[in-house]
């Protein structure tokens, strides 16, 4: 699967305001300013759209309504093809001048789409993001984006250079794991929200977590990459009932955001914190390699699930 990794950099314009968890906000934003940019027919809607199948607006938005899951595949409907990475600080307040420092990820042939993406950004700064401060919200402009260390686009010049996408599939060298049993910390850098046995879970034992990341890689594999991966479903999940948690500090966090699509306030919550898995763990480490790329579990396109992973020995 064709994997890019862009880092935008922004300077306010004005001062703004945000919540404590930015990524919905900035979901929200960028979607009203893309369907600004590529919306051909700008009052139909997308499930009744005859260019739904080709209008980048449906296909990162609107994704199962203009994309069908593949025939035979484990997936009811296709994942969103990019992730948001919206700034971690916990500040709310931000003055004029100060930068303004986001990520984008992208998902297979949804790469060659970067131009758009970058421009919606663009208008997105004119837009403003946040609350309103006297009478308007952060505006900010966007100065460059980087793909690793590669400039392509500045400013400056207006110029777009081809991004170098990397292709990322779940493996990896055993040379760098230890042999069992070692352990793994796992830190969740933004909330993660993932379901078992249809409920949210407030806590993490291993199987519930390689279930998520199992999901998580058929579903991007058999839309945006080669299909189906071979995996040892049933035994992989089985094998990881017999790994504990050693330490624990998670803790739920609940916040609110706004849907302007639904008209509503909504409560939204996940996991934050830390947990260290003890066991049999070096089968799993290319899922969870392949995860922390990409992260895991509900509303990851807001930029929830962010995994950060450390092997103790």
């Amino acid at each position: 699967m064709f994997y890019g990794k862009y880092k935008f950099f922004c300077s306010l314009e004005t001062a703004a305001v945000l919540p404590f968890y930015k990524g919905s906000t900035f979901r929200g934003v960028f979607g009203r300013a893309l369907k600004q940019v590529v919306c051909a027919l700008k009052k139909q809607e997308c499930a009744q759209c005859l260019l739904k199948q080709k209008c980048i607006y449906a296909l990162v938005f609107e994704t199962s309504t203009a994309l069908k899951a593949p025939a035979g595949s484990r997936i009811a409907a296709p994942p969103h093809p990019f992730v948001i990475e919206p700034p971690l600080t916990i500040a709310t307040e931000f003055p004029k001048g100060a930068p303004f420092d986001f990520s984008l990820l992208l998902f297979g042939e949804t790469n060659s789409n970067l131009p758009y993406f970058i421009y919606a950004f663009e208008q997105m700064g004119k837009i403003g993001i946040g609350k309103k401060v006297n009478g308007r919200r952060g505006r900010f402009t966007l100065k460059e984006v980087r793909c690793g260390e590669q400039i392509i686009y500045s400013e400056s010049n207006r110029e777009l250079r081809a991004p170098d996408a990397t292709l990322i599939s779940p493996c990896f060298d055993s040379n760098k794991v230890p042999e069992d049993p070692f352990s793994l910390k796992l830190t969740l850098e933004t909330p993660m929200r993932l379901k078992f046995k249809n409920r949210l879970n407030a806590d993490l034992p291993f199987h519930v977590l390689v279930r998520a990341m199992l999901r998580r890689i058929s579903s991007l594999l058999n839309s945006y990459g080669d299909g189906e991966p071979p995996f040892d479903y049933r035994g992989l999940v089985q094998r990881a009932e017999t790994v504990r948690v050693s330490y624990t500090e998670l803790a739920w966090f609940d916040w609110r955001r706004y849907s302007h699509r639904q008209d509503k306030s909504m409560l939204m919550g996940g996991l934050t914190g830390a947990i260290t898995f003890k066991g049999n763990l070096k089968e799993y480490m290319p899922l969870v390699e392949f995860c922390s790329k990409v992260h895991i579990g509900k509303q990851t396109s807001f930029g929830l699930g962010k995994i950060k992973a450390t092997i103790i020995q």
